[in-house]
């Protein structure tokens, strides 16, 4: 039996949605990192004093060298949880901007007429997808609009505030007071990732939106074909 194929506002809409299981795939391993973390943080716990003897090895003093291996354990761990703190960070916003920016174009796509039946991305010279513009014009009689521009805006001032720390790093002198806001940039810009997932939540809702009367009419399109058959049907019966 042929499979049946899936017409294009479904498969559309799946493939908006797997960018959003991606996406909260890694912001579920950027959450477990960031727990990951917190269990070696020395003001968190407190560290066993017990020590060991390294045998053949002596301090300064000429006594043998002896070290505590809790403290270094969690020295050890800490950097390596970090490390993958931060590498699981950068693709959760990775990710999250995908999604935002892919629902998005899906939006603007219909829109402007199209049937696309998978969201398509530009990649860059590693073969790496390329987000789209994020912004989703003509949504004034949707009831999520002004939500949806909100969450916008706040994907924007990420954006921007990293684009300003970028700048500001990047010259040769900095005063003390632009380092100041190059630090106030930065933590702006680190909550990209969460803006740019909740814009993507936001984003998907209006995919549906803008799905319903293509859905509407291809089931208009379903009826009428039904229609056609059982009525040759019923004449070539007669």
């Amino acid at each position: 039996m042929p499979e049946r194929t899936q017409h294009w506002t479904d498969s559309l809409f799946d493939s908006v949605y797997a960018l959003y299981e991606t996406a909260r795939e890694f912001q579920t391993a950027h959450r477990a990192a960031q727990l990951a973390t917190q269990t070696v943080d020395y003001d968190r716990r407190q560290l066993h004093a017990g020590r060991m003897a390294l045998e053949g090895r002596t301090n300064a003093y000429g006594r043998t060298l002896t070290r505590a291996p809790h403290e270094d354990a969690a020295s050890v761990l800490s950097r390596l949880y970090s490390t993958a703190e931060s590498k699981a960070h950068r693709y959760y916003e990775g990710a999250a901007l995908l999604y935002a920016s892919g629902a998005a174009w899906a939006i603007r796509s219909v829109q402007s007429g199209n049937t696309p039946a998978l969201v398509t991305f530009q990649i860059d010279d590693h073969g790496d997808p390329i987000p789209h513009a994020l912004n989703i014009p003509g949504l004034d009689t949707y009831a999520g609009g002004p939500a949806l521009d909100a969450a916008y805006d706040k994907v924007r001032d990420c954006l921007d505030a990293a684009g300003h720390a970028e700048d500001l790093a990047g010259r040769d002198y900095v005063a003390d007071h632009e380092a100041s806001e190059m630090f106030r940039a930065g933590d702006i810009a680190s909550g990209l990732a969460e803006a740019a997932f909740a814009y993507g939540l936001l984003a998907q809702r209006a995919v549906s939106y803008v799905l319903l009367e293509p859905r509407r009419a291809h089931e208009r399109e379903l009826a009428a074909a039904r229609a056609a058959a059982q009525q040759t049907a019923e004449e070539s019966s007669v």
